[in-house]
């Protein structure tokens, strides 16, 4: 047991550090990830032996549940709005399109046999959100004519299109399906898929309104019971569990929710973590010998789909809302091939008799994925003139808030010693770039003006630039005793004692900005600022 806790944690610091390096290099870090696996599998450095694909597929289709649920979590449904009817073709006829192109190129000119031709279209017709939303953020990227909505909402959509096309043909190769139970799987895959996500949502965003959950981070207990539920439930009655975790996502992310702001920072790691599982499990699975095996026909494919099918989907499906060239030629570029890909192998070969090489072909053209169009994606886009340095593409994604604005507010209250009573704001002198807000005066609250007056009493809020202070400055804690208020009792009194500048008392449940007549008392807990960080 010690052995495994002491390789997981150095897996997973090893991963950190990956992190740092490719973000500097520029090359995805999912690709590191999966490059780690593979040194610690059966033919790398460590030779740890993992080929159960059976319990790989159960590990990884539980961390595409977080994937997929956070997918739809982060996709700003007001900034997607304009090009949902574009991002939700190309999720749906675009997964259909390119798993036929690709099926037919396997068949005639590779030749395939006609099982592994059809599994490998359907598995392989879909993008990987992970990679895509990590670049994205990552690098910034900045696109033109709402590109980035475009593909976070079709990559994080086609998932559940790509595992209902996959099963659909897995049910056809046992022979056990007919044309009418074909669109009969097709109905409850998506109604039911569809129908369990949103009510889901719904029920979950009035309970957590509804309800206060006072013992700290279980709002985060709570919302991992939602996302595993919205996945578990549809499945139990042949939906599309992924479809259903989806939605569930996007109404959520996208709804006011109490403790939304600290979900984003825990799904953030959740997320992470689940990457890593998931592309460091997928790469210890394969034996390298393998893939050189099929490294012709991997090669094959992943340029007809990333040179030649791509192209041709995107601009059949997007030329008739007259993109732009240089758009659907970054949109045709963006098509990564990821995890899911793999996972959806996995799950046809445990289901078919087909041959293993599908599994190592499509590994093959994930990694060609990754590391080529993964890698080039900024340089091309700066290339063919998609940035816009106007744009943010951080608005893009639901969790673009206030911590992306760097705005603080303070609230004080106006007492009948000072001089702003009775004034308009336009007539006082307020500290620079700060802004009054909002003015509370006897349960009711004021958006003031210049005009406004104030009064003895009102309670004020000002909104001022902020930062980061705790990364930039050393604050610690010092609880007053007995010994030390005996040199004095105030402020101005200790300040040589202390050394440092008293920014807050608290003393039980009071805080007191305190200045230096303010009478201390012992037990009060000094919060000091020790200067900036050397």
């Amino acid at each position: 047991m010690n052995h495994i806790l002491l390789i997981v944690s150095f897996i997973i610091l090893l991963c950190i550090v990956l992190n740092l390096i490719t973000s500097k290099i520029g090359v995805p870090v999912l690709l590191a990830f999966i490059l780690l696996g593979m040194v610690f599998g059966s033919e790398g450095i460590f030779k740890i032996r993992f080929d159960d694909f059976k319990q790989a597929e159960t590990i990884c289709s539980f961390a595409l549940i977080f994937i997929m649920f956070y997918g739809g979590f982060g996709t700003s449904i007001k900034e997607a709005k304009p090009v949902l009817l574009k991002a939700g073709l190309l999720s749906s006829v675009g997964v259909v399109l390119t798993s036929m192109f690709v099926a037919v190129f396997a068949y005639f000119v590779l030749k395939f046999s006609w099982i592994n031709s059809v599994l490998t279209g359907a598995v392989i017709s879909s993008t990987d959100a992970a990679s895509v939303f990590s670049i994205l953020r990552d690098r910034h990227l900045n696109l033109k004519y709402n590109t980035a909505s475009i593909l976070e909402v079709e990559s994080g959509s086609n998932d559940p299109f790509a595992y209902m096309l996959t099963m659909i043909v897995v049910t056809m190769i046992s022979g056990s399906i007919t044309v009418g139970s074909v669109f009969g799987m097709l109905f409850l895959q998506l109604f039911v898929g569809a129908l369990t996500g949103v009510l889901i949502a719904f029920i979950f965003k009035y309970l957590i309104n509804r309800f206060i959950i006072n013992t700290p981070g279980f709002n985060m207990v709570f919302v991992i019971a939602v996302a595993l539920l919205s996945y578990s439930l549809p499945n139990v009655v042949g939906g599309n569990g992924y479809l259903s975790v989806y939605i569930t996502g996007i109404i959520l992310g996208n709804s006011d929710i109490r403790g939304k702001k600290d979900l984003v920072p825990f799904f953030d790691g959740i997320t992470g973590i689940m990457q890593i599982l998931i592309f460091f499990l997928l790469g210890l699975l394969v034996y390298p010998s393998r893939l050189l095996l099929v490294a012709g026909t991997g090669f094959a494919l992943a340029c007809f789909i990333t040179f030649v099918v791509r192209p041709l989907v995107i601009t059949i499906i997007m030329k008739p809302f007259k993109a732009e060239w240089n758009q659907i030629f970054l949109v045709s570029w963006s098509g990564f091939r990821g995890a899911s890909s793999i996972v959806f192998a996995i799950t046809a070969l445990l289901n078919t008799n087909a041959n293993y090489d599908i599994f190592n072909n499509v590994f093959f053209i994930v990694l060609f994925s990754i590391l080529v169009q993964g890698s080039l994606l900024p340089f091309i886009s700066k290339k063919i003139d998609m940035i816009d340095e106007g744009y943010d593409v951080m608005k893009t994604f639901s969790d673009y808030s206030g911590d992306e604005i760097p705005i603080e507010f303070i609230q004080l209250t106006v007492g009948e010693n000072q001089n702003w009573c009775g004034k308009s704001i336009s007539d006082i002198n307020l500290p620079p770039d700060t802004l009054m807000v909002l003015i509370k005066r006897e349960g009711e609250d004021i958006v003031p003006n210049g005009q406004t007056l104030l009064c003895c009493g009102d309670t004020i809020v000002l909104a001022a630039k902020s930062i980061d202070f705790e990364e930039y400055y050393n604050m610690t804690e010092l609880v007053l005793t007995k010994k030390l208020l005996s040199k004095g009792s105030t402020l101005s009194e200790l300040s040589g004692e202390l050394d440092a500048l008293v920014m807050l008392i608290i003393r039980g449940d009071d805080f007191i900005i305190p200045n230096g007549e303010t009478t201390l008392c012992e037990g009060d807990t000094l919060v000091l600022n020790n200067g900036p960080i050397k």
